[in-house]
C-alpha cells in the first residue's frame, strides 16, 4: 500500500506557547498486508508526517514518523449494501513513534509507544489494484515534557491522518 495525505496533531501534544497547524501536509504511508482468510489479516506499515507551526506560534517544523503492526478486519462480505467494487477494512495495533524537530530544535527528539486504529474504504480498479482512502487515529503514550530543558518545538501527542492511495495485491 502506498498513500499520500494530510495530518492533524492534537494541540495538547505541544509545550506551552507552541501550536501546530490543524492541517499539515504531507503524510506518507507505506505498508504491507497479508490476509489469512477473507476477513482477517495483519499489516505492517510505516508513516512519515510533517508538522509545522500555526499562526501566532513560534516558528517550528518537525518530522513525526511511526511504525505499527496491526490486525486487519475486512467485513465487506457481510455488508450487503456495499456497491460491487467497494470494500471496507478496519485496522488497529501497537507501534512506536519517532519525533524529530528540525532547525534549532533538532536535539529535542522524542520517541514513544503508540496504538492506532483506522478505517479504509477501497474501490477496485482491477483484480489486483484498488484506490483507497484511510482515516486513522494514532494515540501516543509520550511522557510530559520538561519545558525548560527538553520540550521546545517537539510533540508527544495524538495524531489523526487522512490519506488517499493505491493498493497492489499479489494474490
Amino acid at each position: 500500500q502506498i498513500a499520500l495525505g494530510v495530518n492533524s496533531p492534537s494541540q495538547s501534544g505541544f509545550v506551552e506557547n507552541y501550536k501546530g497547524k490543524s492541517l499539515n501536509f504531507p503524510t506518507v504511508n507505506l505498508g504491507i498486508q497479508n490476509m489469512f482468510s477473507d476477513q482477517m489479516g495483519a499489516k505492517l506499515d510505516f508513516s512519515y508526517n510533517r508538522i509545522s507551526n500555526d499562526d501566532g506560534s513560534p516558528e517550528f517544523k518537525l518530522n513525526y514518523s511511526r511504525i505499527n503492526a496491526q490486525l486487519v478486519y475486512d467485513p465487506t462480505n457481510s455488508l450487503n449494501f456495499m456497491p460491487q467494487r467497494m470494500g471496507v477494512v478496519l485496522h488497529a495495533g501497537p507501534g512506536y513513534s519517532f519525533v524529530k524537530p528540525l532547525g534549532n530544535f533538532g536535539s529535542n527528539k522524542v520517541s514513544f509507544f503508540n496504538v492506532m486504529g483506522g478505517f479504509e474504504l477501497h474501490y477496485g480498479l482491477a483484480e489486483r489494484l484498488s484506490l483507497y482512502m484511510d482515516t486513522s487515529y494514532i494515540l501516543g503514550f509520550g511522557k510530559d515534557f520538561d519545558p525548560i530543558s527538553e520540550g521546545y518545538a517537539s510533540f508527544n501527542g495524538n495524531l489523526m491522518t487522512l490519506t488517499f492511495g493505491i493498493t497492489f495485491s499479489l494474490s
